[in-house]
């Protein structure tokens, strides 16, 4: 008990500081909207935007501190030309959410550290009344209902009222930063039925980032390959009457080059979706997203690393799956040279997962996922 309080003064405290911040974010905020009509404003207030969005992050790092939880929130990225960054950040629900914590916490701030101050400052006079007492003289009422007039009295009078200041501040100071970071919460976080409308949009990107890898490879692969075999085919089926031996060699490359095709095809399906998975019954889309980052990353070692061996660890801690795969290769991966981690990332993200990447020149290089598993 005696620590939760500590810990929320602490808050409270912070909250405090936090409000010099607030009235600063404020009036540059102010400030650029009200020259918003001159190109100035317009350069300035995506400036101004990011100074709401620092000052918010800190009051979001002090709620989640308390409650024991991350307060998250997701912005609209701040790119392109002024026009297309004034519209961005204008546009944005979270600027808006930002700024009314922003405004509601020049008020709630100052008041929310009110009782912890007047409680430790209660504490300190508790325990400083003994030198009151003496300097004063007996008979001083020392803003107590009754008079001070011997050792004995004060001996009673410290720890009764500071059994009282305890029970009322034990209770009362750690409420009050729940209150602020519940409120600060319900006003920085994103709804969650805009985080789950971003999580379908990120999901839908992902799929149809699959779909077109899956076409691609189609027409790369397994269509470029049917084409030779038809016209093997072909050949075979003109010659067959005038050399029979050379009819019969195109067929049999024919037959070779169909058999490859179906492995082909057999390794594109798998990359849908892992049959093995369906068969045992698997719920969910978690694991076919572990699956499709396993299957990526070691197909990435076979053709990119050069590596000699690759190992393969999946696990469960809590409500979170984490898969990695270490190769013993020569490093150096990169995201944007086309090894599919990009398109890892992006399904990953799509399930509010995490993709951590570490691939030194040289080796070895280790991808590991963190995915949400309830």
């Amino acid at each position: 008990m005696v620590r939760r309080t500590v810990t929320a003064t602490g808050r409270l405290l912070l909250g405090l500081l936090l409000v010099p911040l607030c009235l600063l974010a404020i009036a540059v905020t102010v400030f650029t909207l009200v020259v918003s009509a001159t190109y100035l404003g317009l350069l300035l207030l995506p400036y101004a935007i990011r100074l709401n969005r620092g000052v918010a992050s800190l009051a979001r790092r002090n709620a989640g501190a308390w409650l024991g939880r991350p307060v998250t929130a997701s912005y609209h990225p701040i790119r392109g030309g002024v026009l297309t960054r004034v519209r961005v950040v204008m546009g944005d629900p979270q600027t808006w959410r930002d700024l009314a914590f922003l405004a509601q916490h020049v008020v709630t701030g100052p008041f929310g550290a009110i009782p912890a101050i007047a409680f430790w400052g209660a504490l300190g006079w508790a325990l400083s009344l003994p030198l009151w007492w003496d300097a004063l003289g007996p008979g001083h009422r020392i803003y107590l209902p009754w008079a001070l007039d011997s050792w004995a009295t004060v001996a009673v009078t410290v720890p009764l009222f500071m059994a009282l200041v305890a029970a009322v501040g034990f209770r009362v100071v750690p409420l009050v930063a729940e209150g602020l970071a519940q409120l600060a919460r319900s006003l920085l976080a994103t709804p969650q039925h805009v985080r789950l409308a971003e999580r379908v949009a990120e999901a839908l990107d992902a799929h149809g980032y699959e779909l077109r890898r899956i076409e691609r490879d189609l027409h790369d692969g397994a269509q470029a390959r049917l084409v030779s075999i038809a016209m093997r085919l072909g050949i075979a089926e003109r010659v067959l009457a005038t050399d029979p031996g050379k009819a019969a060699a195109l067929i049999t490359e024919a037959r070779l080059s169909t058999e490859e095709t179906m492995t082909e095809l057999r390794g594109i399906i798998r990359g849908m979706y892992p049959p093995i998975l369906a068969d045992r019954g698997l719920p969910g889309a978690v694991e076919a997203a572990a699956y499709f980052v396993i299957a990526e990353a070691l197909t990435n070692v076979a053709r990119h690393s050069s590596a000699g061996k690759a190992r393969v660890s999946v696990r469960r801690t809590e409500n979170r799956l984490t898969a990695e795969v270490t190769d013993d290769g020569r490093g150096g991966a990169d995201e944007n040279g086309g090894s599919g981690l990009a398109g890892i990332r992006r399904r990953v993200s799509a399930f509010d997962g995490v993709t951590t990447l570490t691939s030194p020149p040289g080796g070895p290089t280790t991808l590991r996922v963190e995915l949400p598993c309830e």
